[in-house]
């Protein structure tokens, strides 16, 4: 079961409770009907897709209601953390492990 805390309620709580809300910190568009038809389709379907490390938009849906961004390890499946939306991107490198020495 995936746990998830919410920067808001201050509470980890499980996985049904949230929502995923996409890719964080992307600029969404203020009127979509004045978009072209490709317009629409980049900013609804691509998106950057990494290994490791990706900031995440959620909602706490069965809480709050409020939406806040995560960085989460796309193969571990592990939060590293969550912080309010408007709030800037985490440093990676305050959360992540360092990486050995020599090692590959």
């Amino acid at each position: 079961m995936l746990l998830i805390h919410c920067p808001y309620c201050d509470e980890t709580l499980p996985e049904v409770e949230f929502a995923y809300a996409g890719e964080a910190h992307i600029a969404r568009p203020e009127n979509p009907s004045e978009m072209s038809d490709e317009d629409w389709q980049e900013f609804l379907f691509m998106r950057t897709n990494t290994k490791g490390p990706y900031y995440e938009r959620w909602r706490h849906l069965h809480g709050c209601g409020r939406f806040f961004n995560a960085v989460r390890d796309t193969v571990s499946d592990k939060f590293l953390t969550t912080y309010q939306a408007g709030a800037p991107r985490p440093d990676l490198d305050t959360l992540l492990p360092p990486q050995a020495e020599g090692g590959k």
